[in-house]
């Protein structure tokens, strides 16, 4: 049985799942979704009004009329996978739409691709559905198209992201996602719970809620407030996770920046009403490292506020994701990194090695580092974080686990994932016997007898 890589990407969606039944001459379009699971939200919202206008999904270039293709330019190395996705789409296909991160980009994809039929940015919805309307036009059936009311979803039935907010007021010298996404803008708070209410009705157990700045959500707005039920509910992260937290489902919090008041949001979870878990990108621990990276640079602090954190919630699971080899990176700042890491015994941690991207500030930072150092420290930074995983895990052995389940084999074994676990970037909790009468989604209890370096065997109490 496989269990999770100690490199497996963190900021990869998992993979898209299709509906596969189609009427007889009903347009179809393909969908290749590249990149984070915001992205994925952004495919999911494009579908849903495709399907709205009688439009099939398909996930075969073959067997579809035209397709589109999300792309990735968060890095350079997201961006030739998304080149190469075009290229085959168009090679396999021929009509080819590109959206997405690297459709901010519309020269550099038909440089490389002048076949495209077209290309639009990030979240430009009418552009999509014009360039599909144009290449296949639609023929609705509305006899026979029924669109499910939670929309077209490419996750599993049970669980789903949930997008609040879009772009970013960051200005990290080695990421451009503010100059493809703009600026913070929050969906009304009254928007993301109707939305919520809707995919829980609709089957979902698991709300992951997601932004490039959770944290933030509602800034824009000046935490305006707005009637939801019998209330008034703040556009701000605690007030909205207070709220999520009453609809029954597990509630996940992704990409969220330590601020002062993340405190706040710790009581939700030791009451129940929020999973236990943070994910924060703190990418670095050195002082000086976070100032070139022009990230907040009280290390120190954060160490305090984690401390605080687990004082009110000492079952709190905290992922984050690094980058080792950033320009002027000495090795005296990647061990304290590394002591910093010891210290802070994170539960969840990915790491990338530094790479340019075009259009970034830290390109022109001097004392690149080369890239066999990039590659040494990476090997010792993961090790480093298995090490505390591995010993974090054991520690769980005899314990017992709620767990969620996402996959259930032919032989019978249940793939799961405890409440520290998020789908696809976390590990798994295996059940191997005793899954008779099991079904995908749902919530068990089990009792932990193994653990690995990233994820843990039980059996069902």
């Amino acid at each position: 049985m496989s269990t999770n890589p100690p490199n497996l990407r963190p900021d990869l969606a998992p993979q898209a799942v299709f509906d596969p039944n189609r009427r007889e001459g009903q347009p179809t379009i393909g969908m290749v979704s590249l990149g984070c699971p915001k992205a994925l939200v952004d495919s999911e919202r494009i579908l849903t009004r495709l399907r709205a206008e009688g439009y099939q999904i398909s996930p075969d270039y073959s067997g579809a009329d035209a397709v589109i293709v999300n792309t990735c330019g968060f890095l350079d190395s997201a961006k030739a996978e998304s080149l190469e996705a075009i290229g085959e789409a168009l090679q396999e296909n021929g009509k080819v739409i590109v959206t997405g991160c690297l459709g901010a980009e519309p020269d550099y994809i038909t440089g490389v691709h002048p076949k495209v039929l077209a290309v639009t940015g990030p979240h430009q919805y009418e552009q999509v559905l014009d360039a599909v309307h144009g290449a296949v036009p639609p023929a609705p059936d509305p006899f026979v198209d029924l669109l499910p009311a939670s929309g077209v979803r490419l996750t599993p039935r049970h669980f789903s992201y949930l997008k609040i907010s879009e772009g970013c007021n960051h200005a990290c010298k080695f990421c451009i996602i503010p100059d493809m996404r703009g600026r913070l803008q929050s969906r009304p708070v009254h928007a993301v719970l109707r939305e919520a209410e809707k995919l829980v009705e609709s089957g979902v157990r698991e709300l992951l809620v997601i932004s490039q700045d959770t944290s933030a959500y509602g800034l824009d707005r000046r935490y305006e407030g707005f009637p939801w039920k019998d209330r008034v509910v703040r556009s701000h992260i605690t007030d909205l996770a207070r709220e999520l937290g009453q609809f029954g489902a597990w509630v996940r919090l992704h990409y969220v920046y330590p601020y002062p008041h993340v405190r706040e949001l710790i009581p939700l979870m030791a009451e129940g009403l929020v999973l236990p878990y943070l994910d924060i990108p703190f990418q670095h621990g050195h002082p000086e490292v976070l100032k070139r990276m022009a990230r907040p640079a009280a290390s120190s602090r954060v160490l305090d506020e984690i401390a605080a954190w687990r004082e009110v919630c000492p079952e709190i699971t905290l992922r984050s994701t690094f980058i080792v080899g950033y320009p002027g990176e000495t090795e005296a700042e990647f061990e304290y990194l590394l002591d910093w890491l010891e210290e802070a015994q994170l539960d969840r941690v990915g790491c990338f090695q530094y790479e340019n991207v075009a259009g970034a500030r830290s390109n022109a930072l001097p004392d690149h580092v080369p890239d066999e150092v990039k590659q040494a420290r990476w090997d010792r930074f993961m090790e480093t974080a298995q090490a505390i995983s591995e010993a974090k895990l054991q520690a769980k052995v005899g314990s017992l686990q709620e767990v969620i389940v996402d996959e259930i084999d032919e032989e019978g074994i249940a793939t799961c994932r405890t409440k520290a676990d998020a789908p696809e970037i976390d590990g798994n909790l295996f059940i191997d016997e005793g899954t008779e009468g099991l079904r995908v989604g749902d919530i068990v209890t089990v009792e932990v007898d193994e653990a690995g370096d990233y994820d843990l065997w039980g059996r069902r109490v």
